[in-house]
């Protein structure tokens, strides 16, 4: 097992990444960043051996296809049907209130 990192070294990492950290997760993290970067050379060497380049990238671990449906035009609302909910309207538009300054 790889020897734990210091505090020290975990709070300046903390302080590159802008993350603020208790000392209990300092502790912790010093103790848990050996074995995750120990992971993450192993899946380097992964991708990394002859032949991995043969994989075909995928953004998904399971196939994905679009599906589409067919554009059919539906009747919509009428401008007397979509203004009648509304508390204020103007010349079949919604009227809201200013909220900047006349400029």
């Amino acid at each position: 097992m790889p020897s734990p990192i210091s505090r020290e070294d975990v709070a300046h990492l903390a302080s590159l990444a802008r993350i603020d950290l208790s000392e209990a997760e300092l502790e912790q993290l010093g103790a848990e960043l050996p074995d995750i970067l120990a992971h993450v050379a192993t899946v380097q060497e992964a991708v990394q051996e002859p032949g991995a380049g043969d994989a075909e990238a995928m953004s998904h671990p399971q196939p994905i296809s679009n599906v589409f449906r067919e554009d059919v035009v539906t009747p919509g609302l009428s401008p007397d049907e979509a203004l009648a909910g509304a508390p204020a309207a103007e010349d079949q538009r919604f009227l809201v209130p200013r909220i900047l300054g006349e400029e």
